[in-house]
């Protein structure tokens, strides 16, 4: 088998943006002032998600015409009026000076999609949603979003737009919980009038960066490996990922090897189609929920790899749509956070390389970096067509996270 590729998240940090302009965007007229409900899962997503979309240059949509229409602004993102964030910024560089390194999440693109406007008042309350268009010298440009997830998952954010149908996943009345729920970690907080959700946030620490590559040719070398030990039916490029993710993260860990450790993956699945009736294709809130898998540290080294692919794939299998509905009922009875070692979030299947902008679609789009150690995103590679996964963790992490990637492709000829 191939060696796998490894390459740190490119280092030019620095894309000279220069911020021209920020604003609120207000609707153009006064809309009806109420609270939109907020499903449970929602309650716990309370954080911000970066990204970046960059487009080639276009004549008819220079990127000065992207600057704010004050006459008909319909970003329309907050039912009480309080608007959503709008940043008109210029670079000094070219997307050909950025090269090769475009298509890799990049650590300059930190600067591509601004989280807070550092110019409103301190009685103004921050939007929850802010739009950077960002201006090269070749005359492309990106668009940068930073959206709390409370608004929505990857599929919703193709949508911008949230629905107002939040209320389909409302808890029963009464709750009924009928599986136990591992995947959560029950906090001792008051529930019900006049308490607060609970932050689902890590400490801002210093991060090593680094993207593990796997090629549609390796991917493949190892299914067929996996498909001489085991019946899986079908055995997805996202189970392979998630399990050598988990694989590298059971080692990764500051502590000394304990073979009866039992390490959990959090596997984050889209429950629109597992739901009776679905959701409908509108449907732009979040609609995600995380799975615990777990193995004890001896079994994960010791037995194969195929199993927890296995562990994975069946996994998946019992989010059905009455452990859907527990799920929702259990986070109204208790106060709680996803739990895991670690969480895998897949956008493979996002698609926001097919958007069709009136500009043209993406030349890429990619998450931004963050400080976030506890979840790896999955995306695919825009040169080859595989997989990369984007790891944040401590410098010693990062080192045996590192080593037992490579270990794994000599381990795993022998499995």
């Amino acid at each position: 088998m191939n060696s796998p590729t490894l390459s740190p998240v490119p280092s030019m940090e620095d894309l000279k943006v220069k911020l021209q302009e920020s604003s609120l965007v207000f609707p153009y007229k006064e809309t009806p002032k109420k609270s939109i409900f907020l499903s449970n899962i929602d309650q716990i997503l309370n954080y911000d998600i970066p990204t970046a979309h960059f487009f080639k240059a276009n004549p008819d949509f220079p990127p000065e015409i992207l600057k704010l229409n004050r006459e008909s602004g319909r970003l329309e993102m907050d039912c009480n009026g309080a608007g959503a964030g709008f940043v008109v910024a210029k670079s000094d560089v070219s997307l050909e000076e950025i090269g090769e390194n475009l298509v890799y999440p990049n650590l300059g693109y930190r600067q591509l999609a601004v989280q807070r406007l550092d110019n409103l008042p301190p009685e103004v309350d921050q939007p929850l949603c802010v739009f950077q268009i960002t201006s090269f010298k070749c005359g492309g440009f990106a668009i940068g979003m930073s959206t709390n997830h409370i608004l929505f998952d990857g599929l919703g954010a193709k949508l911008v737009y949230p629905t107002m149908t939040v209320r389909i996943l409302a808890a029963r009345s009464p709750p009924h919980v009928s599986f136990p729920h591992p995947e959560f970690l029950k906090l001792d907080l008051p529930v019900g009038p006049g308490s607060s959700p609970p932050v689902f946030e890590c400490s801002v620490e210093k991060l090593d960066f680094k993207i593990f590559k796997l090629t549609t040719t390796q991917i493949s070398q190892i299914k067929d490996n996996i498909s001489k030990s085991s019946k899986i039916d079908k055995i997805s490029t996202f189970a392979v990922v998630a399990a050598l993710i988990w694989w590298c993260k059971a080692f990764s860990d500051d502590m000394e090897y304990n073979k009866d450790r039992v390490s959990t993956l959090l596997n984050v699945i889209d429950i629109r189609p597992r739901v009776n009736p679905q959701l409908p294709s509108s449907y732009s809130a979040n609609a995600v929920l995380p799975l615990g898998v777990s193995e004890t540290c001896e079994e994960i080294k010791n037995g194969p790899f195929s199993k927890l692919v296995e562990i994975i794939i069946e996994g998946a299998k019992e989010m059905t749509h009455e452990y859907v509905k527990s799920a929702f009922d259990w986070l109204e009875m208790n106060r709680g956070i996803p739990h895991g070692d670690y969480m895998v979030s897949s956008w493979l299947r996002l698609g926001f390389d097919e958007v069709e902008y009136a500009w043209g679609k993406p030349m890429y789009s990619c998450p931004v970096v963050n400080h976030r150690k506890d979840i790896c995103w999955v995306f695919r590679d825009a040169v080859d067509g595989g997989v990369c996964a984007m790891v944040a963790l401590p410098s010693q992490e990062m080192e045996k996270f590192e080593a037992v990637f490579h270990d794994f492709f000599a381990s795993i000829l022998v499995h």
